[in-house]
């Protein structure tokens, strides 16, 4: 058997066949770098100058099945953020303040067979002056002398060929500047490690059929948990579990709770490490059946069960544990003793594991397994806790006090356990003194000095973990001083004012005011006060208040003092006129405003509309202001306008006091815009409008206008109403002579004795209702047409006269003196003309003829009576004796004759020619029986004529071909002539010969 565990073990290193294989230890995949979890939120909150000083732990994934795992999540080392250092914070490097994190420490865990040397504990701050670092191990100062293989950088602390036996612990990082030191959250560093089984040979386990087994793992020293598998046989073949065989992830154990012989064989059990997944395999673990019979049926037996006490960190998953033994195979099913088992839970591995993921503080309670079989059942009871780490509801604020003032400061966190709070001064923890109470989180210091000032951190902690809130306390202690604008004052007041002299000094502790007038210290009476922030209060001042004051602040470290000297004045009254003015748009006006004060001072006038200083640069010339003397000012407005009504004010400002009043000016004008108007009922030619009133402008509106606009008018038009004239105090009225189916917009116009106003804003469109056609078509008249046609024309009606939809024409006709209509219906509205053809009707038959009009609500007149003729026809008849005589060289002169009695009255000729071969003709019109023709190429030309007229072309005559060539003459078309000249020069030859006519 120990052979076959070699070959196994063998095989199961080197062949890699499984999921496993790619991670076993030995081969190329590298397991040592590991993911490294940074906390998001560490340096986002120290983004301004108010300083948070608050870290709390992050909340990974919790594995509550191991009882040595901590409560905050782990985060491995990656020696790709060795030397890892974030972007610093920027501050005004003029102000001070002590340290404040922008980085802590992690916890990590470091593979020891990892091929990284180094590992590093970040740690950052920022202040002014620039901290400086120290770090801790287990409470204790780390010597960086000590051992060569510890180095700082920045914060950063490096540990090279870091040490399970000398660097394992928990470190904190301590920054430290003028102002004080502060401590970071604890980091954990541990060693992931996982050794070897024993090689010792492993006892056979034998039992019966029907019997149920427990085979033990017996796991390797190992760090953090590992997860367990069981190898039946040979790798790679995995146990599978099911509702008889379970492997529980908290012992390792292999559970069969009814064996069969096919169980019968070797097991091994293969354990990975969670962080540097190496894994090993157990000694083989023989399975036989004993010869003694058949075990019998038995009730269940939990053999392994969650604990008595579950703990889980909020928003973590809960994995519990339930298995039996027994024969036939337990069910297991699960239970919330008084409530019902979260919805969100699942079951897995055939109900042998209760998962709670996401878990939350009501899913706690009492949970029960229970085993079932048809011998019998067995439970188990066990209590899940969930708690929460601890989380900031009042935070710490940097403090400055006055020395020998009182110091209360408070954090407050929740959490579960509720948390408890411990305080450290500059790192260490503060001590209980005479003057110092600490109780539940509140901290308090009487009578602080200048011993107080330092780094304050407030921790709160429950089992599960700890968060620090950190905060500066400074102690201010300072002779008083005054800013330079308080040093030497001159106030200038009238008489009955109220008159406050500050006096602030700047000092700590705080400095005792004292008030003097000359030499003579200030009694405080009914009209003189100290104020409670030291300035001295003067009520009704009089000319013996008249002096110089002086204001003393003094502390234990000095003190300083400050004159003022106060002149006393008469007041000054105010004239503005005139005090109420009714005016007319256009009009002009001059306010004046007159100032009665003491003559040694300078008085200054500012002008405001309706409370608003006004703009002379910006007010388009209207406003203008004089000053005439030095005791008054005009105010000119010209050509006022009514947005200038209101009130006017006039304000005159001393050095010692300042007075107003106001005049109102009523501008009278056009009435402004009627309100919006409604279309309250429509019909085919009237509208029902309302509208609210026009803005009268202080002047009576007289009459209003109603206007009207559609596609079809020149803008805007007055439409006639009912009541004709619509008086000033009219909220309705009708438009009337409106035009069926027509889109209308409305508006109102306001008018008043000075002027009318500006429209309304346009209603909403609204289309009038249909009616019958009462519009018929103008202009009916014939047109010329081809023979046998009649072919009648009109104007088309307008769009704007149709008066609803299906708009089309009737025509009527009948042959002059006979009785009855022969009526067509043309459906086009666009439609101008309607042609009517019979073969029996002769050319220039008279008819009387009458367009009607109608619409889809019904038919309309029809136009006046009028008298036409049918067509002529087209010429019936051929020129006939076609000729070509020679004009020149280029040019032939074509005639022919026509028979008068043709029918058709001809209009003209047409002569159509083309060169032999060339598909395009080209057409001569003439009145006359000839025309010349151009013969621009040599070559033959083909030439046919044929008369027109209105009703269309006649019949072409017989065709002549021409010839262009040297030599010759042509005398007649119907023979070919030769007339050759002798002389040097060329001469176009012309042939013309008679060819039947044909078609082109």
């Amino acid at each position: 058997m120990a052979s076959s565990w070699k070959l196994i073990l063998f095989l199961s290193v080197t062949g890699c066949l499984s999921e496993y294989s790619g991670t076993l230890p030995g081969l190329p995949t590298s397991y040592a770098t590991l993911l490294r979890i940074k906390k998001s939120s560490s340096s986002s909150l120290y983004g301004s100058k108010t300083r948070p000083r608050y870290s709390s732990p992050p909340l990974g994934t919790l594995s509550v099945s191991s009882p040595s795992w901590r409560g905050a999540a782990q985060h491995y080392y990656s020696p790709i953020n060795l030397y890892h250092s974030s972007d610093a914070f920027k501050q005004d490097e003029s102000v001070d303040y002590g340290p404040v994190f922008v980085q802590e420490p992690d916890d990590i865990i470091f593979p020891t067979d990892s091929d990284e040397k180094k590992l590093a504990l970040n740690c950052e701050a920022r202040g002014n002056p620039v901290p400086n670092y120290r770090w801790l191990r287990n409470g204790t100062e780390i010597d960086l002398e000590s051992d060569y293989r510890y180095s700082l950088i920045d914060g950063a602390f490096i540990i090279s060929n870091p040490s399970e036996a000398k660097d394992s612990g928990h470190y904190q990082c301590l920054a430290a500047n003028t102002f004080g030191s502060i401590l970071s959250r604890e980091a954990v560093l541990q060693f992931a490690y996982l050794g070897n089984f024993s090689g010792r040979t492993r006892s056979a386990v034998s039992v019966r059929e029907g019997q149920g087994v427990v085979l033990m793992c017996s796991p390797p020293p190992h760090s953090p948990e590992i997860v367990y598998s069981w190898v039946f046989n040979e790798f790679p073949s995995f146990v599978a579990e099911d509702s008889r065989r379970f492997i529980s992830q908290e012992t390792g154990n292999l559970y069969i709770s009814k064996v069969q012989t096919s169980d019968v064989g070797s097991y091994i059990c293969l354990v990975k490490n969670t962080v540097t997944n190496a894994r090993v395999l157990s000694p083989p673990t023989p399975l036989t059946l004993r010869n003694d019979g058949v075990m019998g049926e038995y009730e269940p037996k939990i053999e392994v069960h969650f604990p008595f006490t579950v703990t889980a960190a909020k928003g973590t998953t809960v994995k519990m544990e339930c298995f039996a033994l027994g024969n036939p195979v337990p069910t297991i099913t699960w239970m919330k003793v008084n409530g019902y088992i979260p919805g969100k839970a699942r079951l897995r591995k055939s109900q042998a594991v209760l998962e709670i993921p996401n878990v939350q503080l009501d899913d706690a309670g009492i949970y029960e397994c229970r085993a079932e079989n048809s011998r019998g059942k067995n439970s188990f009871r066990g209590q899940l806790q969930v708690y929460t780490y601890p989380h900031w509801v009042a935070k710490l604020n940097d403090t400055q006090l006055d020395s020998g003032s009182p110091l209360r400061w408070e954090c407050k966190a929740t959490g579960k356990p509720r948390p408890t709070y411990r305080w450290l001064k500059n790192g260490v923890p503060l001590l209980l003194q005479s003057r110092v109470e600490m109780v539940n989180g509140v901290l308090m210091i009487h009578n602080v000095n200048q011993s107080d000032a330092g780094m304050y951190q407030c921790l709160a902690e429950n089992k599960y973990g700890a968060i620090y809130g950190s905060a500066e306390l400074k102690i201010l202690a300072s002779a008083p001083t005054f800013t330079l604008n308080q040093l030497k004052k001159t106030i200038i007041i009238t008489k009955g004012q109220e008159v406050i002299i500050e006096c602030k000094p700047q000092g700590s502790p705080k400095p005792t005011i004292t008030w003097k007038k000359g030499d003579k210290a200030v009694r405080e009476n009914k009209r003189i006060a100290i104020l409670p922030d030291g300035s001295l209060r003067i009520l009704n001042a009089s000319k013996s208040d008249e002096g110089k004051y002086v204001c003393q602040g003094e502390n234990v470290f000095g003190s300083a003092e400050i004159i003022a000297s106060v002149s006393v004045k008469e007041p000054t009254r105010i004239e503005l006129t005139p005090k109420r003015t009714e005016l007319t748009v256009g009009e002009s006006i001059v306010l004046n405003c007159k100032a009665i004060h003491d003559a040694s001072l300078d008085v200054t006038f500012y002008w405001t509309l309706k409370g608003q200083p006004i703009d002379f640069e910006k007010e388009g010339g209207h406003f203008e202001s004089i000053r005439a003397q030095a005791s008054s000012a005009d105010l000119m407005i010209r050509n006022i306008l009514l947005m200038h009504a209101g009130r006017y004010g006039c304000r005159v400002q001393t050095t010692a006091d300042s007075v107003s009043d106001e005049a109102e000016l009523l501008v009278r004008g056009p009435p402004g815009p009627p309100g919006i108007v409604i279309v309250e009922e429509i019909t085919e030619s009237t509208a029902t409008l309302s509208w609210s009133p026009a803005t009268d402008n202080h002047s009576p509106i007289s009459s209003y206008n109603l206007q009207a606009r559609s596609p079809f008018s020149l803008g805007w038009q007055t439409v006639k109403t009912v009541p004709e004239i619509i008086t000033g105090d009219m909220e309705s009225a009708m438009a009337v002579d409106l035009n069926p189916w027509v889109e209308y917009e409305f508006r109102v116009v306001a008018t008043n004795p000075i002027g009318t106003g500006d429209p309304s804003t346009p209603s909403r469109k609204i289309r009038t209702n249909e009616a019958v056609p009462k519009t018929t078509p103008t202009n009916v008249s014939g047109r010329s047409g081809r023979r046998h046609e009649l072919v009648i024309a009109w104007e088309p009606v307008s769009e704007e006269f149709q008066n609803g939809e299906g708009f089309g024409y009737i025509v009527a006709f009948r042959p002059n003196g006979t009785r009855g209509w022969k009526e067509k219906m043309v459906t086009s509205s666009e439609a101008s003309k309607f042609i009517y053809r019979d073969e029996s009707v002769p050319p220039l038959t008279p008819f009387e003829v009458k367009v009607g009009v109608y619409n889809n609500k019904g038919d309309g007149p029809f136009s006046q009576i009028v008298v036409i003729c049918s067509a002529e026809g087209e010429p019936t008849a051929a020129p006939t004796d076609v000729k070509a005589t020679s004009v020149s060289v280029s040019e032939i002169l074509v005639a022919w004759k026509h028979i008068k009695e043709s029918l058709g009255r001809p209009q003209g000729f047409e002569v159509f020619y083309k060169q032999e071969g060339h598909s395009n003709s080209q057409i001569i019109e003439t009145q006359k029986p000839q025309a010349v023709v151009p013969l621009p190429d040599a070559g033959v030309y083909i030439i046919e004529v044929r008369a027109y007229s209105e009703g269309g072309d006649g019949t072409a005559s017989s065709q002549i071909r021409v010839s262009s060539y040297s030599g010759g003459k042509i005398t007649s078309a119907q023979s070919t002539l030769h007339t050759l000249s002798m002389s040097s020069s060329s001469v176009t030859l012309l042939l013309a010969l008679m060819i039947p006519s044909t078609s082109w």
